[in-house]
């Protein structure tokens, strides 16, 4: 994650994935949401980064970048699931 700790990031995370899982109507725990969030995050700064040479910084940035991230893995995880 960019510009914040590890214990940021895991703080972070959980709160992102935690508002994911909210949002999208899933039924994660915890250690879920804490992986959702910083995963998601990650993901999503490395296309961000990609495609514009720039993210979010800060606690706020990474939290929006963590929540759709997040959001984004649920929906990957979903359809993944409904094919198989």
């Amino acid at each position: 994650m960019t510009g914040v700790g590890w214990l940021a990031a895991i703080i972070i995370g959980g709160i992102a994935g935690w508002l994911a899982e909210k949002f999208m109507k899933a039924d994660m725990g915890l250690l879920m949401n804490i992986i959702l969030g910083i995963v998601g995050a990650l993901i999503l700064n490395a296309i961000l980064l990609a495609i514009t040479g720039g993210t979010l910084g800060g606690w706020i940035g990474q939290l929006i970048i963590g929540f759709i991230g997040a959001c984004l893995l649920i929906w990957v995880a979903r359809m993944v699931r409904s094919k198989t």
